[in-house]
């Protein structure tokens, strides 16, 4: 599937140029394009890929709080790529996104971002068409990906005037499958767990790469327990 027209179709919107990067989208061609584009996503089956060939996008963001809607902002987003278990080191993505607000001191705190950082990096809008051209239609991963999955349809929709298509699936359903009795759920004590080595936590990339060696890890363990396609999970998940 071709994204760049889609950049070119997006890069070529006419408006003021605010600080979501791409003014307002205007023009129901532009719109019912990205629509079309979403859809042709939807009829990609990678439900029945097989585990070992299944390539997927393990993301992170980093925000100024939890909710979208009261005003917290994507300030930093990181993502690698996987095919099966193999993580494919060199191909990554990681941006800063520009805030004109003033990050509270306990993200600086937790993050290091700086709001100088910010002021000097690229609007939301950009960065967006840039990962979704990094993504391209794979499915994305991430842990507890109810945040990331929040904070992406809020921005697709203020963005874009559309619901963010991607299918984005929570390392939880490997590990419960895995170890249904596990207590564990911070990406740490999961990390620490597998003897995955914790580094540079809350920094976006890295917590994207410590949550693919996740993945890495449930993958072979969940085909243990007979899970040959994501649909296989789905419905072993289902049932715990």
């Amino acid at each position: 599937m071709a994204f760049e027209p889609f950049m070119q179709i997006l890069r070529g919107i006419q408006g003021k140029r605010t600080n979501i990067g791409i003014g307002d989208v205007q023009s129901a061609q532009q719109m019912a394009f990205l629509r079309n584009l979403q859809k042709e996503m939807k009829k990609e089956d990678a439900l029945k890929t097989s585990l070992d060939e299944l390539k997927v996008v393990v993301f992170d963001i980093e925000t100024t709080g939890f909710n979208p809607k009261q005003g917290h902002d994507i300030i930093s987003i990181g993502a690698i790529k996987m095919h099966g278990s193999s993580i494919q080191e060199d191909d990554i993505f990681y941006s800063l996104i520009y805030s004109e607000k003033e990050i509270p001191l306990e993200v600086v705190g937790l993050t290091g971002i700086t709001n100088d950082q910010l002021k000097e990096a690229r609007f939301v809008g950009d960065v967006l068409i840039e990962f979704l051209q990094f993504t391209n239609d794979c499915i994305l991963v991430a842990h507890h990906a109810n945040h990331e999955r929040n904070f992406m349809q809020y921005a697709s929709t203020k963005l874009f005037r559309t619901s963010f298509k991607h299918r984005i699936v929570d390392t939880s359903f490997l590990y419960k499958i895995a170890e249904p009795n596990i207590q564990l759920s911070s990406l740490e004590d999961l990390c620490e767990h597998n003897s995955i080595p914790i580094v540079g936590r809350h920094h976006a990339l890295e917590d994207a790469k410590m949550t693919a060696k996740l993945w890495s890890v449930y993958l072979e363990k969940v085909k243990i327990h007979g899970c040959k396609t994501l649909q296989d999970v789905y419905d072993q998940f289902a049932r715990i």
